[in-house]
């Protein structure tokens, strides 16, 4: 049987998170729920500790300094606590679905997988908060990638270089990975990033580990919508929403540099990294970086790059 550590962030999550803790004590796969407190300013911590005195598989812990750090740190320490083989996350509005591990039972029987990931669900919690998350994102009922797929296709479909739309609709409330799995490149969420963490430690995810779809068209979890969600406050193109695209896409391009990964991959991120960059240049500027770079990538003038960096 599976062993797996759900590790949960929490800040400022007292009104959703004892229906997410109690979602994922129920599996008896997940051997301890790892509440991470982010110094939060409502009551989470007292729930956590009564939460963490009531069952014994919620575990709580705070940082060193007990100040706020962020999601990704909060996850960074969740890894770093966690003592099963296999770790899974749950943002504290979210809850699982009882079928949450089905897949992750057949699939994790071949030693060659790294990690599963699945569908989720949409909930709306608030009528505001469904009103702006339709408003930007239309009906969204099932969060998820278009067809099954494993190893390298994971990662190209995230970057659209498939023949096939693969999508980008991965969560990490679907996610369940391999502990060892994030050693030998000390996988870790980026803690420079307020937002956007959770997308660029997938897209690292890929790359470095054997990914596999599980059930793609079945949700294994809820995703809360609600009036708080950051995910809704933000404008597409709108100049703060670049400012986070660019800093995503400046981490991950810093990384591909590193890493030295392929060309094929590196040039595409590096072509949406800069396009985002282009978009925050002001003034007149702003049109002698734009002809530079297309003198250097002429691919920067195509349209999916081009909407970006001109459409403010």
């Amino acid at each position: 049987m599976l062993e797996i550590s759900v590790i949960i962030p929490v800040y400022n999550a007292a009104e959703f998170l004892e229906k997410s803790v109690r979602s994922a004590i129920r599996f008896d796969e997940v051997k301890e729920v790892i509440l991470i407190e982010d110094k939060s300013t409502d009551h989470s911590l007292e729930i956590c500790r009564r939460l963490a005195s009531e069952f014994s598989k919620v575990k709580l812990f705070r940082h060193p300094d007990e100040e706020n750090h962020g999601a990704g740190a909060a996850r960074n320490l969740g890894i770093e606590k966690a003592q099963s083989p296999f770790i899974a996350f749950l943002d504290a509005d979210d809850y699982y679905l009882p079928n949450r591990f089905d897949a992750e039972k057949e699939l994790f029987k071949d030693p060659a997988i790294d990690g599963v990931f699945n569908a989720i669900g949409t909930e709306y919690l608030t009528e505001k908060g469904k009103e702006e998350f339709q408003s930007k994102f239309k009906e969204i009922s099932l969060s998820t990638v278009n067809y099954p797929a494993e190893g390298e296709e994971v990662f190209k479909g995230l970057l659209s270089l498939t023949p096939k739309t693969f999508g980008t609709s991965f969560h990490l409330n679907s996610l369940t990975i391999k502990k060892d799995s994030l050693q030998p490149h000390h996988l870790r969420f980026n803690e420079t990033l307020r937002v956007h963490q959770d997308s660029d430690f997938i897209f690292k995810l890929a790359y470095h580990c054997h990914l596999k779809t599980g059930s793609i068209d079945q949700p294994v979890a809820m995703r809360g919508v609600h009036d708080n969600n950051r995910i809704t406050k933000i404008i597409k193109y709108s100049p703060q929403y670049n400012q986070r695209q660019f800093l995503l896409w400046k981490s991950l391009y810093d990384w591909a540099v590193a890493n030295q990964i392929p060309s094929v991959y590196s040039k595409r991120i590096y072509l949406i990294y800069k396009s985002f960059d282009l978009s925050l240049q002001k003034g007149l500027g702003k049109y002698f970086h734009i002809l530079g770079e297309a003198i250097k990538n002429p691919e920067i003038l195509k349209t999916k790059y081009r909407f970006t960096y001109y459409n403010r």
